[in-house]
């Protein structure tokens, strides 16, 4: 279980968070044979102006756990608890008032705008929706695309007429109408350039110093999230495999996927680049339909292929590994974990 770290109280607390998508046969009555285990048994807690990076491979229930959190979809078991609210007992009207207080920016910002309408309009949306489109409106519009480093001016441009960091920005300033606690960013700068990603992230920064924003980054890639997360988490397969600091994490990884992830970001330096060891998995995600038993790495584990004697491989096998910490200074799911230094 990931808690938080940071001493401030915390906003959002998931606990042993299951989510199923049932799998039907053909035929005229579409009777259910089985169950996608997207998210199996999650627990991790966000605490007030912290960021938690959520990484994994795709695939791996990282984006279906962060809407579970939302109560966007209805979770198959488990507690979401924002504040002192468990939201899956709420009434709609009262999830409906306490959706201002948590938003999402999607991984897409093209897709997630709708182009027939000019970008002041879709800002405004949310607060028009929630009744907080005043006399002042116009004004909170402007406000908003200034903060974001937009040029007010431009409000009666189509999504269209902007760069795809800058449809980005006006995600985020949809996001930041209603003023809310924490923001679930979705892959957030995964369709961007380098150099754009940067702005991006800065942005964002700056955004959670200014408003005490919590923020769940969810992103594939460990390199970003290093930038931004107080602390990480690394799903496989549904599951939480190891968690952490960011800085201990990224010093001292030790379930060999977090390996093969750190050893996976390129060197700015050409020699260390080439002396460094070089981890990879092996062969494809297994199905979520049908996990392997034990362990759920093991089939692609360079670790158990290569290192570990048959008795060892065995216990991989038999028993699915608890999320705790073994001696390294944060919790890992591995029997047989080791701390390297990668980087």
């Amino acid at each position: 279980m990931s808690t938080a770290t940071t001493g401030a109280p915390t906003l959002l607390s998931v606990r042993n968070l299951v989510k199923n998508f049932p799998i039907r046969s053909g035929g005229l009555f579409r009777r259910r044979s089985g169950a996608v285990q997207a998210v199996s048994d999650v627990s991790f807690d966000i605490a007030e102006g912290e960021t938690l990076g959520l990484v994994g491979e795709s695939g791996c229930g990282k984006s279906t756990l962060a809407r579970a959190a939302l109560n966007l979809i209805p979770a198959t078991s488990g507690e979401v608890r924002f504040g002192d609210e468990v939201i899956s007992t709420l009434t709609a009207g009262r999830m409906r008032t306490l959706r201002r207080q948590m938003q999402l920016v999607f991984q897409d910002p093209y897709a997630s705008l709708d182009p027939r309408m000019p970008v002041s309009e879709l800002i405004a949306e949310p607060l028009r929706i929630h009744g907080r489109y005043g006399d002042d409106g116009r004004q909170q519009v402007r406000d908003l695309m200034a903060t974001v480093g937009l040029e007010p001016e431009h409000g009666n441009r189509y999504p269209h007429e902007f760069s795809g960091g800058q449809r980005q920005r006006i995600g985020v300033a949809r996001a930041l109408a209603l003023r809310p606690k924490l923001v679930v960013l979705d892959e957030p700068v995964s369709a961007l350039d380098v150099s754009i990603q940067a702005g991006v992230l800065n942005l964002l920064q700056e955004l959670q110093a200014d408003r005490g924003l919590s923020y769940l980054f969810v992103s594939h890639d460990l390199s970003v999230v290093r930038h931004i997360a107080d602390r990480i988490a690394v799903m496989y397969l549904g599951k939480i495999v190891e968690t952490g600091p960011a800085e201990s994490l990224f010093a001292a990884p030790a379930h060999p996927y977090t390996h093969a992830l750190i050893s996976a970001i390129p060197l700015p330096d050409p020699r260390r680049e080439r002396a460094r060891e070089r981890i990879t998995v092996i062969g494809d995600l297994p199905s979520p339909a049908d996990p392997p038993s034990g362990c759920r790495f093991r089939t692609r584990c360079p670790k158990f292929a290569f290192e570990l004697t048959e008795d060892q491989q065995q216990r991989c096998i038999d028993a699915e590994p608890a999320l705790a910490d073994p001696g390294t200074g944060h919790p890992v799911a591995c029997h047989f974990a080791e701390a390297r230094s990668l980087l």
